[in-house]
Formats: C-alpha cells, structure tokens, sequence
C-alpha cells in the first residue's frame, strides 16, 4: 500500500482511485491508456478543435496537455529513482499548451504520440527496482515517491477523459 507522505495532498484525488484499484503500476499505465485512446479514436475529427467554454481547452490542447505532463513526471520519476538529490522546478500548464500549438496539430499524431510516450513510461517503470520505487524527491516545492508518480500519471490520464466525457463527448 503506497503511503500518503508519498505525496502531497494535491496530488490525492489523483492518486487515492487508482490504488483502490489494487493493480501495479505498469498495469495501470496500460489500462488507462488503452481506454483513453479507444474512446479518443472514436471522436469526430471535427470536435477535436472544440472547447465548451472561453478560454477552456480543446481536445487537442488536453491531449496536448497529458502528453507534457507525462513527460514532466516520468522525468522527475527518473530524477527521483537515479538519486539526483536537486529540487525540481514546476511547470506552467497553461503557458506549455499555449505554445505547443496543439489545435494546429493532427489529432491522429497527438493520440499517437501519447500511446507511444504511455509504452515508454511504462518500460521505464519497468526497470525500477523496489528500492528505486520508494526513493522520493521534491518538485514544485512538493514531496513525491517515484512510485507515487506512477500512479499519479494514470490519475491524471483518469481525470481527464473524465472531464472529456462530461463536457466534450
């Protein structure tokens, strides 16, 4: 069972219903993605412009955005898991979509580039160890286990095409 000063409170509405759960991390990372992308594929190429109020973002910007957080995170996992010892720094999400020029981009290589970034995580995390699991560092100021991280990428995947399914599909 993962511990809550794994990570910081903010973080546990992410965390908390995927543990419950009761898969791995590995296994959740798989999962997680494959229902993103087989409700994402089915969505009109249209839509994927499409955001249901000002200043909210479109499908592709969401999209957009898992990709970079994902990137972040298995970063700070690998940071974490190789001992770096350095806080890291946080990262503006807004400011990240608003030059990624996702709505620019084709909706098939968005979804393609976060299934194939998804296998990548998922190999990395493969390669932990136990002991590199439990290691922790700090980023935007915030304690997180590698392990932590894990679990909150398939989360944060999680609430998202929840939030998807509620006000885009």
């Amino acid at each position: 069972m993962i511990s809550e000063n794994e990570y910081a409170p903010f973080y546990s509405g992410y965390i908390k219903p995927i543990i419950a759960n009761g898969k791995y991390i590995v296994e959740n990372l798989k999962d997680y993605q494959q229902e993103f992308d087989g409700v994402l594929r089915k969505v009109d190429k249209d839509k994927f412009n499409y955001s249901y109020k000002p200043n909210k973002w479109t499908i592709k910007e969401v999209i957009q955005h898992l990709i970079d957080a994902e990137r972040v995170f298995a970063y700070r996992a690998l940071c974490f898991a190789r001992n770096e010892g350095v806080d890291l720094p946080g990262f503006n999400q807004d400011e990240y979509v608003l030059n990624s020029f996702a709505k620019e981009r084709d909706y098939y290589f968005l979804l393609n580039e976060m299934a194939t970034l998804r296998v990548s995580t998922a190999q990395m995390y493969l390669s932990f160890t136990e002991e590199a699991l439990l290691r922790k560092g700090k980023a935007s100021g915030n304690i997180l286990s590698v392990r932590a991280i894990g679990y909150l990428l398939s989360g944060h995947q999680r609430h998202h095409l929840n939030v998807l399914r509620k006000y885009y599909l």
